[in-house]
């Protein structure tokens, strides 16, 4: 599966879903689509798609190595190993294949800045503690296929 900012906009879709389906949040529905494309690009820094991590490995590969690799760099033993270890720099942990790059509970106080700052955003019934644990607990259970 690739990932990219459409699945970064099914996230934030999902979280304002469960958010106001929770009665946490409160916004008017011509709002919708500016929270979840503004939530998308503030999530964007939380996570790291496969075309992100397929770039990083390409440049890690092409810095090691230059440029004169023949064929297909994606191909090459080198490309896998670069992958596999910047994987790794994030704790191999991933939301359907979105790679963290920070902690779920980062991810989490992210959002409540956001819905916090957000002028779309009418109100929002629940201390910060509270949004934070439902953000956490909701990020968990997130998956594509479910939608």
């Amino acid at each position: 599966m690739r990932t990219d900012f459409d699945t970064l906009q099914l996230l934030a879709s999902y979280c304002l879903n469960h958010l106001q389906e929770a009665r946490i949040i409160e916004y008017q529905i011509d709002q919708r689509t500016v929270l979840i494309d503004s939530l998308a690009t503030e999530l964007n820094v939380s996570f790291s798609t496969e075309e992100d991590i397929k770039e990083q490995a390409i440049e890690e590969v092409q810095d090691k190595f230059g440029t004169e690799i023949p064929g297909d760099i994606t191909e090459t033993e080198m490309y896998n190993h670069a992958k596999k270890e910047i994987i790794k720099s994030f704790s191999g942990e991933s939301i359907s294949g979105l790679y963290l790059t920070e902690s779920l509970h980062h991810v989490a106080l992210r959002i409540k800045d956001y819905l916090l700052n957000k002028e779309e955003v009418e109100e929002v019934y629940a201390t910060d503690s509270e949004l934070v644990d439902f953000m956490v607990e909701r990020l968990r259970k997130f998956s594509i296929k479910r939608l």
